[in-house]
């Protein structure tokens, strides 16, 4: 049996397809890649012949197959790829013979790598989906995080699954959102201060949510607001109790009773899942009319 023994595992090393989705009336969210755009790349490099993944971020990991021959595809940020000690370049497809050592380490840029497969990987379908949910302890390698010594199997191959958005943006553009269901609760000019605010990515960042520094104090006054706990999606902004902005990731719990101010456009949120903390991040408000007209004109 074709297998992958893991030799070394970063901090964060789960395994993901597209996601569970429909499946937040039952408290459990999708999950899913955190950079889609990453993880389709790779389903790509594949020809589409493609399974789940496994999602890396946090430090170096390394793996050796036995058994057999797999070909494998690593997209998703900008990471340092070798097979057998001899360097290859990133964001491309390679072939793993029984016996080969892949080995990837953090580069110049971005949080999460994605190595896909043209065979499934081996682990038990949960609510229609592979994926890891870390905060439900479901889905992937017995629900948690891969660490060294692990062994996965591979089944058959698969189709490759999410589209890498419809409309993507320069790395340097603002990221895009659009206003969320407690907007109307603050005042105009602090939503002008938060489209127009300096902001940094913290080093708080994981599958569950990404908090924001405020550079310019744009919350440091806002009065604790306690709403009636309600349905969140991925990509919602929340101010907490203390004037901290936090958006939520692939990982987001059911509900949430902090206001939600905007949610973050599905196309841009593979982009901020990937900035390093420290790194600056501008917002633009886009009405839902104007978004899909941008998108109309991309898909022709």
């Amino acid at each position: 049996m074709t297998s992958l023994k893991i030799i070394a595992a970063p901090p964060l090393a789960t395994i993901q397809d597209q996601g569970r989705f429909g499946m937040l009336k039952f408290g459990v969210s999708a999950s899913g890649p955190l950079d889609r755009a990453g993880f389709a790349r790779a389903g790509k490099l594949l020809d589409g012949l493609a399974g789940a993944a496994l999602e890396l971020a946090g430090g170096r990991f390394a793996a050796k197959i036995t058994g057999g021959t797999v070909r494998a595809a690593c997209s998703g940020g900008n990471f340092a790829l070798s097979v057998n000690g001899k360097p290859r370049s990133w964001s491309s497809r390679i072939v793993l013979r029984d016996g080969d050592q892949l080995e990837i380490v953090p580069g110049k840029q971005g949080n999460f790598a994605y190595v896909r497969f043209d065979r499934e990987l081996d682990v038990p379908l949960v609510m229609g989906s592979r994926s890891t949910n870390l905060i439900a302890g479901l889905g992937g390698f017995d629900g948690r995080n891969l660490k060294t010594g692990d062994t996965i199997g591979f089944a058959k191959a698969a189709l490759a699954g999410v589209k890498s958005g419809s409309n993507p943006r320069p790395d340097d553009g603002p990221i895009r959102f659009i206003w969320g269901i407690h907007a109307d609760i603050l005042p105009k000019d602090l939503r002008s201060a938060f489209a127009e605010g300096r902001f940094t990515v913290s080093a708080q960042i994981d599958r569950m949510g990404l908090r924001l520094n405020d550079e310019t104090g744009v919350f440091a006054r806002i009065e604790a607001l306690h709403l009636v706990s309600d349905a969140v999606v991925p990509g919602d902004v929340q101010i907490l109790g203390d004037g901290t902005p936090v958006i939520l990731m692939r990982d987001h719990q059911p509900t949430g009773g902090y206001p939600r101010i905007a949610t973050i456009v599905s196309d841009d949120l593979s982009r901020l899942a990937q900035m390093r903390p420290g790194t600056g991040v501008r917002f633009e408000p886009i009405s839902l009319e104007r978004l899909e007209r941008e998108r109309g004109r991309a898909s022709k």
